[in-house]
């Protein structure tokens, strides 16, 4: 037994490894992809400071993430067009994880977080991607924007970092050390980047104006001699891998931050993914390579010093639109940036913080995207609500937390609307076969209800109120054939609700329970409570009929001659077989 599983889990590895259509992929246009390479990792540098920096783990944290966590995630993903590193989302989990149990922790959350990610490809869990509903992904997104926005206060104010991990509070208190002692060459540094940044994006969307205004700064700050606060130095080139960050005693406590982590890890890779599919004719990702891709980047990364990473939205789009055709371009990116490493850490270290928070915030600005929020927040008054508490719970909460609240409101509300849709009719019984006075008792004494869409927990409640209120009857024929789903608790309340009907003396039949409901009946014990004389019956005549035997028997009805039943005696409304 043990042979087979691990032969099923190496086939299974060996399935989403890379292979030779990738290497076929990458010989198509190689000049393509390197230009796009190399726009990319020019459009990254800045992105990678930033966000290490953010993170609380330093510049060259950013830089080593996105050289070795990039060059992995492009030759084990599962999209040709993703490109991976540092990003926003992710630096607004690891700085309350900083905050609480320090910079090494986040190498270790990293590592746990990257073993995660293969298991969840070796399980198929990229698949379940497809679940997440639009204004979850939307709200999630928008709260994200925010949260970087919010992230760069500081440092676009020129004020030290105030102590905390809620991104309120600490710009609450950026903001009141800024009024005390301001900084407006850092305020005018960061605001000219913005400006710069969306103004030369509205009128040449190709160019990479954040690296132009990130020199520009530098160049300015130097000639004039102002007072900026510089990234500090950098190492030339990256530090040899080690694990001596590597706590076991603390692998315990570290284990919901690194969820965290691997969970938010999956959904913005999967989503960046599937942008990118959204923008390309002809290109499609593997889910649960990309998984994979993502799980050994991780596990390499914190090896250099580098934090978690993720599929990056931003520079996938600078890929796609440059040109980009395979995953050589995600590899050019990262060599890239590996020289810029080696060859200008000098002149990195010269940038100011200032000019980086102002990348930062452009590039928070540039993530709303106003005509997708307009549109999913007049679809309906159900995506708006979820779009507006998963945007406010990332703010105020994490985003792990932001995305579970999405989903718990978005399947709450999806079920509402389904159990609104299952409907509860009397309808009319069949009276080609009975005389004027014979319909009359038969109208008195039995009624027949027709169940349309799911019996489950959302909707029978309203069920049973609806069918124990039934009156003046005595036979009760239930058409259960257009039942579309029945979970054990519409089961229990059908139960409940025919026990207190015979308690009244009302005799309950049924007609058309499908295999799959019968299952369902049996299990709680109502089966039997439906059946007349040890039967349940396939059609509803066959029950109106068993009912009308029942009401001759009790003397209700009086007993009449067997009639030979007309061609008319069902007429097209009612169901022949069911």
């Amino acid at each position: 037994m043990s042979t087979t599983l691990t032969r099923a889990v190496r086939t299974r590895i060996t399935s989403l490894l890379p292979s030779r259509a990738d290497l076929a992929q990458i010989r198509r246009d190689p000049r393509r992809d390197l230009l796009a390479g190399l726009t990319v990792a020019i459009v990254a540098l800045p992105l990678a400071l930033g966000f290490g920096v953010s993170s609380g783990l330093g510049a060259e944290a950013g830089l080593a993430t996105a050289v070795v966590a990039g060059a992995l995630a492009a030759v084990f993903g599962g999209s040709n067009l993703q490109v991976s590193g540092p990003t926003g989302a992710m630096t607004v989990v690891l700085v309350p994880i900083v905050a609480q149990y320090g910079p090494t922790a986040v190498l270790t959350v990293g590592l746990m977080a990257g073993a995660m990610l293969v298991v969840l490809a070796v399980l198929r869990a990229g698949r379940y991607m497809q679940y997440v509903p639009a204004p979850v992904i939307e709200g999630f997104t928008l709260g994200i924007a925010g949260v970087i926005g919010l992230q760069q206060v500081p440092n676009a104010l020129g004020v030290p970092k105030p102590k905390g991990d809620k991104v309120l509070v600490v710009t609450w208190h950026a903001v009141e050390e800024f009024v005390k002692a301001p900084n407006w060459t850092a305020v005018g540094l960061a605001v000219a980047v913005v400006v710069f940044m969306l103004t030369g994006a509205r009128w040449r969307p190709t160019v990479p104006f954040s690296i132009i205004a990130v020199i520009a700064a530098t160049v300015v700050v130097q000639a004039a001699g102002l007072d900026a606060k510089p990234i500090g130095d950098l190492p030339s080139g990256l530090p040899a891998p080690s694990l001596s960050f590597l706590d076991l005693g603390s692998l315990g406590s570290l284990l919901a931050p690194a969820v965290a982590v691997a969970a938010l890890a999956a959904l913005e890779s999967l989503m960046s993914a599937a942008a990118a599919d959204a923008m390309t004719v002809g290109q499609r990702h593997d889910p649960d390579r990309e998984l994979l891709g993502q799980g050994l980047a991780n596990i390499a990364a914190p090896l250099f010093g580098g934090v978690p990473a993720t599929g990056a939205i931003a520079r996938t789009a600078v890929n796609v639109r440059t040109g980009a055709g395979s995953r050589l371009a995600a590899l050019v990116h990262a060599a890239v940036l590996a020289v810029i490493v080696f060859a200008a850490a000098p002149l990195v270290s010269k940038i100011p913080l200032a000019a980086l928070a102002g990348v930062l915030l452009a590039t928070a600005i540039r993530m709303v995207e106003v005509g997708s929020l307009k549109a999913m927040a007049r679809a309906t008054r159900s995506d708006a609500v979820i779009l507006v508490l998963t945007a406010a719970a990332t703010l105020a909460l994490d985003l792990v937390y932001a995305v579970i609240i999405g989903l718990v409101v978005a399947g709450a509300l999806a079920l509402r609307a389904v159990a609104k849709q299952a409907r509860f009719d009397q309808v009319p019984l069949d009276h080609g076969d009975h005389s004027a006075e014979e319909h009359a008792l038969l109208a008195e004494h039995i009624v027949a209800y027709r169940i349309d869409g799911p019996l489950f927990f959302a909707a029978a409640h309203r069920f049973l109120l609806e069918l124990t209120e039934v009156a003046d009857v005595r036979v009760v024929v239930l058409r259960l054939s257009r039942v579309s789903a029945m979970d054990a608790t519409g089961a229990l309340v059908l139960k409940d609700a025919v026990e207190k009907l015979s308690r009244r003396g009302i005799l309950v039949l049924a007609s058309g329970i499908r295999p799959g409901q019968r299952r369902v009946l049996d299990s709680v014990g109502a089966l039997g409570l439906l059946r007349h004389e040890g039967r349940d019956y396939a059609t509803t005549p066959e029950a109106i009929a068993a009912a009308r035997d029942h009401l001759e028997m009790a003397g209700v009805l009086p007993a009449v001659p067997a009639r030979k039943t007309s061609p008319k005696s069902t007429p097209a409304s009612e169901e022949p077989i069911r």
